[in-house]
C-alpha cells in the first residue's frame, strides 16, 4: 500500500460519514412527523457499508489482510429503511388521527440517533486526522534530499 492511496481511503471513509450524518440528521428532523396511515409515515433509515478491496481496485493484493488483500476503502451499499414498529398513539383531536383516532409516528429512537451522530462524527474527524498526518509524511519525505 502506497502512502499516496490512504488518501483514497481516508476520503471515502469522509463520505461514507458523511451519508451516515446526513441520514440520521434526517431521522432527528422526522422523528416527531405524524400520520394517519402505517403507509405514510416516515421509517428511520440507516446506511449500509462494505469494504473496498484491494484487489477491486487493481493492485496486487499482497501484505496484511490475509487472502482478501489490505482494505482499501469503503463503499455504501446502500439505505434501508428500519423494518422496527411504528409508534401509533391515541389523539382523537390531532389533524393527522384517521378515523379510529390513532395517530402514526416513525420509529425513531432520538437517543440512538445522537449516538450515532457522534459516532460519524467522530469517525469522520478520525479520517481528517489520518489525511493531515499523510500530507505531514509527505511533506516530510520531500525535504529529505534538501540537506
Amino acid at each position: 500500500m502506497s502512502l499516496g492511496s490512504i488518501f483514497d481511503i481516508a476520503g471515502s471513509g469522509m463520505t461514507a460519514q458523511s451519508l451516515r450524518l446526513n441520514t440520521t440528521a434526517s431521522n432527528i428532523a422526522n422523528a416527531e412527523t405524524a400520520s394517519s396511515s402505517v403507509d405514510s409515515t416516515y421509517r428511520a433509515r440507516k446506511p449500509v457499508f462494505a469494504a473496498i478491496q484491494q484487489e477491486m481496485l487493481g493492485a496486487q493484493g499482497q501484505g496484511f489482510g490475509g487472502a482478501q488483500g489490505p482494505g482499501a476503502g469503503v463503499r455504501v451499499e446502500g439505505i434501508v429503511e428500519s423494518d422496527a414498529e411504528l409508534q401509533m398513539r391515541y389523539q382523537p383531536d390531532h389533524p393527522a388521527a384517521n378515523e379510529d383516532g390513532y395517530v402514526f409516528y416513525p420509529n425513531v429512537n432520538v437517543v440512538e440517533e445522537m449516538a450515532d451522530m457522534m459516532s460519524s462524527s467522530r469517525s469522520f474527524q478520525m479520517n481528517v486526522d489520518v489525511m493531515n498526518t499523510a500530507k505531514s509524511m509527505m511533506q516530510r519525505i520531500l525535504t529529505l534530499g534538501q540537506q
